[in-house]
């Protein structure tokens, strides 16, 4: 088994419980407040801004990883 994967999918795991432990533990509504891209302060329960933050977050990462391929392709020259 690939052990790279096997990390990745385990920190994945982690890091949901963590989500999950923090979303049963902060019921209590918190502000957010931005004001060059949100025009008034959103309130919402702190679990729900928890889980936003990391499906952007998440995302982001998996979006900035999955790129082009790495490795050493064919060159362009025909040898003979």
């Amino acid at each position: 088994m690939n052990f790279k994967l096997l990390f990745k999918t385990l920190l994945t795991i982690a890091l949901l419980a963590l989500l999950v432990i923090m979303g049963m533990n902060n019921r209590q509504s918190v502000d957010l407040t931005m004001p060059h891209i949100l025009p008034r302060p959103q309130h919402q329960p702190a679990a729900l801004m928890y889980f936003a933050f990391f499906g952007i977050g998440f995302l982001s990462g998996t979006l900035l990883m999955a790129g082009g391929r790495k490795g050493g392709g064919r060159s362009g020259k025909v040898q003979t």
